[in-house]
């Protein structure tokens, strides 16, 4: 139930950037109202999910898992079960229901569908950035942390969406998740993009601009161009999001501090 995260593993006094992604996969193709539960739920965990074939692994039966929420403090369990929830709509494939996406090799070999856990895990292998496009009011619904840090745990660099949930949104940076918008009257249907791209976001100078441009390369070697707005709002978020998030922007401030 209780493990040590990783969000400090290899983490220097060295402060980062807000740096340009490139080369980044959709993992996520989603349309409005993305509830955090959406992102993290935290009911029951089914048996056939990455979750359930973890704890199956470690002698855990199906009648003790529990549910993600009481598994809470074991990060192992909830990023498996990030974008997990049974009623997501991958818009990669139309109307159908889970958390499931398309996992393109690194060889240019045929996509594979995968749990987004599975294909995250491929990805972050591969050396591979991700990123989550959607539609209005992502993040609506409780504020919770694990929809913020399970998306930093999977490997997502940017969520680029039509609107966000305040709170969420301020989750995201918290974590070192750069929240992007799309400019007004545009979505990833408006500009025809169906999940299959490979993003550039460029244009970012260290947190300094407002704007930025993202380049999606389709499959037949089109690009298209367009800009979306960066929602870095403060420059304290700036500097968090420099620090790799606000975990630890904290643990290097009391670090630095002289001892009395």
């Amino acid at each position: 139930y209780i493990k040590n995260p990783p969000y400090f593993e290899g983490m220097t006094m060295q402060v980062g950037h807000v740096d340009d992604v490139h080369g980044a996969r959709i993992m996520g193709l989603f349309g409005d109202s993305i509830t955090t539960d959406h992102i993290s739920p935290a009911g029951n965990i089914k048996k056939d999910s990455p979750a359930g074939r973890f704890l199956q692994e470690r002698g855990v039966q199906p009648a003790d898992f529990n549910s993600y929420g009481s598994r809470r403090g074991n990060d192992d369990v909830m990023v498996r079960g990030t974008f997990a929830n049974i009623r997501i709509k991958n818009l990669m494939f139309g109307g159908e229901e889970g958390g499931n996406t398309l996992y393109y090799p690194a060889d240019g070999g045929q996509p594979e569908k995968l749990a987004i856990y599975d294909a995250a895990m491929k990805y972050k292998s591969d050396g591979v950035p991700l990123v989550v496009l959607a539609g209005k009011e992502y993040g609506t619904g409780s504020s919770r942390d694990w929809a913020a840090k399970g998306t930093n745990l999977l490997g997502v660099k940017a969520v680029i969406a039509e609107s966000f949930e305040r709170i969420h949104r301020s989750n995201l940076v918290g974590m070192g998740v750069l929240p992007l918008q799309f400019l007004e009257g545009e979505n990833a249907q408006t500009l025809g993009l169906d999940g299959s791209e490979v993003l550039d976001i460029t244009g970012l100078q260290d947190g300094a601009s407002r704007r930025a441009t993202v380049d999606a390369k389709k499959s037949d070697g089109s690009v298209k161009q367009f800009q979306v707005k960066v929602l870095l709002l403060t420059p304290k978020e700036v500097e968090y999001f420099k620090h790799g998030g606000l975990l630890q922007y904290v643990l290097r401030q009391l670090a630095a501090r002289k001892p009395a």
